[in-house]
Formats: structure tokens, C-alpha cells, sequence
């Protein structure tokens, strides 16, 4: 993290494509040796839009990348076959009702959109432990709970509310 036009400073002109070869280079400022950027060199670069502090990218940065947004993969076959194999009832009724409920919720709040949704990642690898039951639990609760808290730091009862909901799902206690 940090400012990318500091941090690649002269680099920003020869990461745009029609200025990639050797016919484009700059001079290193210690060494002055010549470098370029190979016409075959891919920059990719991943960013996570409900990082608070990465919303704003400077246009510079954001004109010489490409975008694509990747959504969480609940309803990837993968996943669902992965989810199904599990066997648990409560994990699929988790998996639902963040998909389907708490997702839209965060989808259609004018302060957070798409770019918050929970993913899919938080529940995989689950077929590691041994205790289903009790790794959902410390998902909701130290995954999931700091950040709808982080979300709605100024209502936080939608927060604890969602909360509670999901520690239903799993038969554990309210907030």
C-alpha cells in the first residue's frame, strides 16, 4: 500500500502498451543504465475494493490497467459441488443466507455495493477440520462480525443483527 506514482515515479510512462520495447526507455538515476518495459511483460496488479483506503486510484494509475471484477463464487458448480460433498446442512444454510440475503443487503447499501460483498473464500478448505461446527463459529465471529461491524461502523445494530442471523444458521447463541 502506499502512493503507486511515488512508488513507480517514472516507470507509469513505460507501463503503458504503446510505449513498451526497447525503443522506449529511461535512464536508471544511480546506475544510468538504460531500462525499458518488454513488449511481453504482464502487469497484474489486485486490488480489494472494500479497502477503504484504495478507493480513490489515481486516474493516471487506472488508465494504463485494464479492470475485471471478480464476484464471489457461491454459485460456481465448483464451489457447489465442494459445499455439497461437505454434507452439512447448516454450512448450505450459511452459504444461502449470506449469498442471498446478506449479500443483497450490502449490494443495494448506497455506502458500500458490490465492491463489499462477502466471498466465497472464508469457506474454503472447510473439509480440513475436523470440528464443521465450531470453524463456522470463528468465521462469523472473527471474520465475518469485524467486518459488518467495520461496514456499518455507524449502525451498528444492522450489524449486530446480521450477526445474529448467521450465528442462528449454526444454532449459537445472540450477540
Amino acid at each position: 500500500r502506499g502512493n503507486i506514482s511515488k512508488i513507480l515515479g517514472e516507470l507509469m510512462m513505460l507501463i503503458e502498451n504503446d510505449k513498451r520495447g526497447e525503443n522506449y526507455h529511461l535512464t536508471l538515476p544511480y546506475s544510468k543504465e538504460e531500462f525499458y518495459i518488454p513488449e511481453n511483460l504482464y502487469i497484474i496488479g489486485m486490488m480489494n475494493t472494500a479497502d477503504r483506503s484504495l478507493a480513490l486510484i489515481d486516474y493516471a494509475l487506472r488508465r494504463r490497467f485494464s479492470f475485471y471484477t471478480i464476484m464471489p463464487a457461491f454459485k460456481n458448480q465448483k464451489f457447489k459441488d465442494y459445499i455439497n460433498n461437505i454434507n452439512s446442512k447448516e454450512l448450505i444454510d450459511l452459504i444461502s443466507c449470506i449469498d442471498n440475503e446478506l449479500n443483497e443487503n450490502i449490494r443495494q447499501d448506497e455506502s458500500l455495493g458490490e465492491g463489499f460483498l462477502i466471498g466465497h473464500s472464508y469457506f474454503c478448505n472447510l473439509d480440513k477440520f475436523e470440528d464443521l461446527h465450531q470453524k463456522l463459529f470463528q468465521i462469523i465471529k472473527y471474520d465475518i462480525k469485524p467486518m459488518l461491524k467495520e461496514y456499518w461502523f455507524d449502525d451498528k445494530e444492522t450489524a449486530i443483527n446480521w450477526v445474529n442471523r448467521l450465528n442462528k444458521i449454526i444454532g449459537e447463541k445472540d450477540e
